[in-house]
């Protein structure tokens, strides 16, 4: 469970950081922040899906 926890908030920060940075037009630090949500987000969807939530033990 913590795990699934921590994956959010990862990519829930760097939601945060890809909106902040598009609007700054910092497109390279942009690049790096897309790249990160769509990694932890899919790490986090996948986990939820394989798991469950909360994991069964």
């Amino acid at each position: 469970m913590s795990l699934v926890i921590i994956f959010t908030l990862v990519t829930l920060l760097a939601v945060f950081a890809t909106l902040r940075t598009l609007r700054e037009k910092n497109f390279f630090a942009s690049g790096f922040a897309i790249a990160t949500v769509l990694v932890f987000g899919w790490f986090t969807i996948m986990t939820v899906l394989y798991n469950g939530y909360p994991p069964a033990a």
